[in-house]
């Protein structure tokens, strides 16, 4: 709730907020921490419960392509607050159960047309490898296995123009998970501006390049990415837009 407030809500002293409510949001930082160290007599000091839920928050912030730098009068953990958090998007994405894959992929083989996504969805999870399923609009997400919306996942901006990028930083968990992504699935394609993909591609390419360098040149950081869609669907939404120009903004008009 702090980390919405903050973002999405006119705050004029976020400091003064956080310092009448930082005991409520840090009640159960011990509890974690003698269980991920094993230690039941661990014993933390207000200063430590403080950076310790900053970083949980820095975290939240991250998810939403933004960060506790963000706001000057807040304070900002050290690193060693974070050298021992776990990466939730990371252990989300590799956390699934390989058999049950495995039995969903056999199950959906010979429906291929109808499921060809999440079959091979399944089969590569199953395999213990990592899948971003997306799509362009929320309910398109919702039938996706674990599904986002494209602007959720790769933190696009609201609005786009040729030069925009998606606001994922290095260091971050999405950063990461990233990284270590084999395959990028995105359904309805062709109702999503092609702005939107030359900004994520930008990033990729940006995030990518710290692995290794040759990748800044490679589309999409050279990731995998499989389209989905139906062109005789709907295209991008433009207000007043021609239907040359409403074409034009399609991804087969992208210059990836």
């Amino acid at each position: 709730m702090f980390v919405n407030i903050l973002a999405y809500s006119p705050i004029s002293d976020p400091l003064r907020l956080w310092e009448a409510n930082w005991q409520c949001m840090s009640d159960d930082i011990l509890i974690i921490r003698r269980h991920m160290l094993n230690d039941p007599h661990l014993y933390l000091s207000d200063e430590d419960f403080k950076n310790y839920a900053l970083a949980e928050i820095e975290k939240l912030f991250n998810d939403i392509g933004k960060s506790l730098k963000d706001y000057a009068t807040m304070p900002f953990p050290s690193g060693v607050y974070f050298s021992n958090a776990v990466n939730r998007l990371l252990q989300e994405e590799t956390s699934h159960d390989k058999e049950e894959l495995k039995i969903l992929h056999e199950k959906n083989h010979g429906m291929l047309n109808p499921e060809q996504k999440n079959t091979l969805c399944c089969r590569l999870r199953s395999e213990g490898k990592i899948v971003l399923p997306v799509a362009s609009c929320g309910i398109a997400a919702v039938f996706l296995p674990g599904g986002r919306t494209a602007h959720s996942r790769f933190h696009i901006p609201l609005k786009l123009d040729q030069d925009n990028t998606a606001r994922i930083r290095h260091g971050t968990d999405i950063a990461e998970l990233i990284q270590q992504t084999d395959l990028i699935i995105w359904d309805e394609e062709p109702m999503q501006h092609r702005h939107a993909f030359e900004s994520v591609d930008r990033s990729l390419r940006d995030i990518m390049s710290a692995i290794d360098k040759r990748r800044a040149k490679k589309p999409f950081g050279g990731i995998t990415v499989v389209f989905g869609g139906d062109y005789r669907k709907i295209l991008p939404v433009i207000p007043k837009a021609s239907r040359a120009e409403i074409v034009g903004s399609t991804l087969n008009k992208t210059k990836i």
